[in-house]
């Protein structure tokens, strides 16, 4: 053995004491970048306050604020740690609509019901009991002054499965306001939406069916599609409920979209009438549903 080589066994101990000293560099470099953000050279470090305390607040003393702070989680931890981790999911925005969807196609012997204006505890229930016993789904276009005050309605519109639109924050006529109240309304009725059912609505129909182009342009901006109808009942009237139930079975047809209201005055004969056509639908052979997105 030459006298500048050292014994098999002396160089192993060196190995693993290298490996080793590696090991806990590697460990503390890590807790240091996960652990809290990274400043700049020469800067000094932010105090750190409470959970919920803002920037610069002064620190909490004592064993609790030091555990608070072990268990408060960095903003290291919801980013993706490799340049190969896929983007955040968005939906895709629905493009930029000249005219109102007016019936489904494509859909065999199947129809729409859908109600305007509420939610409203006078009559919201009874419709959807009335759903839910001939086991249809329907589509309720809320307005969002009524959405905010009925927040388990909308939830008991989710959990039967019907589709929950937009129909404005306060029912005015869209095409005499400006874009910015346009988007004041269909953005402040998707928000209250979202927030109580944790999605946003994917459909929205203007007031009154007066579209115009602004209102097009910031629904598809908010993720939705317009859909009008084929069926008007014009049960907002108070025609009577045997008029309602004619005017439904009359037009009746494969893709129709039949408008009805459960809010926005007197409904009880909206509510008496879907008791009695919607039997009839079903007799004759169609399918109540909702529009796919």
């Amino acid at each position: 053995m030459k006298k500048d080589q050292m014994p098999y066994g002396r160089r192993a101990v060196l190995r693993l004491a290298a490996a080793l000293g590696a090991t806990a560099t590697l460990g503390y470099l890590a807790v240091d970048r996960f652990g809290e953000p990274e400043r700049p050279a020469g800067a000094a470090p932010a105090p750190q306050g409470p959970p919920g305390a803002g920037p610069g607040a002064a620190p909490a003393a004592g064993p609790q604020a030091a555990r608070a702070a072990r268990l408060r989680p960095s903003s290291y931890r919801l980013q993706p740690m490799t340049a190969y981790a896929p983007p955040a999911f968005r939906r895709a925005v629905p493009p930029v609509r000249r005219r109102p969807f007016l019936s489904m196609s494509g859909v065999g012997r199947s129809m729409v019901l859908s109600f305007d204006d509420g939610p409203d505890p006078r009559y919201t229930p009874a419709i959807l009991e009335t759903l839910r016993r001939y086991e249809c789904r329907a589509m309720f276009f809320v307005c969002g002054e009524m959405a905010v005050e009925n927040p388990d309605l909308l939830r008991e519109m989710a959990a039967d499965g019907h589709v929950v639109g937009n129909h404005s924050w306060s029912h005015p006529l869209i095409p005499k306001l400006r874009p910015s109240r346009i988007r004041d309304e269909l953005g402040s009725t998707s928000e209250v939406v979202e927030r109580t059912l944790g999605a946003a609505p994917l459909w929205y129909r203007a007031p009154y069916g007066a579209w115009n182009r602004h209102s097009f342009e910031i629904g598809a901006e908010l993720g939705m599609e317009p859909l009008a109808w084929t069926v008007d009942t014009l049960d907002w009237k108070e025609p009577g409920t045997g008029t309602i139930v004619r005017r439904v079975l009359d037009g009746a047809a494969p893709g129709a979209v039949v408008l009805s209201h459960d809010a926005g005055g007197d409904r009880s004969q909206s509510v008496a009438a879907l008791r009695r056509y919607l039997p009839e639908l079903l007799d004759a052979g169609y399918h109540i549903t909702v529009p796919r997105r």
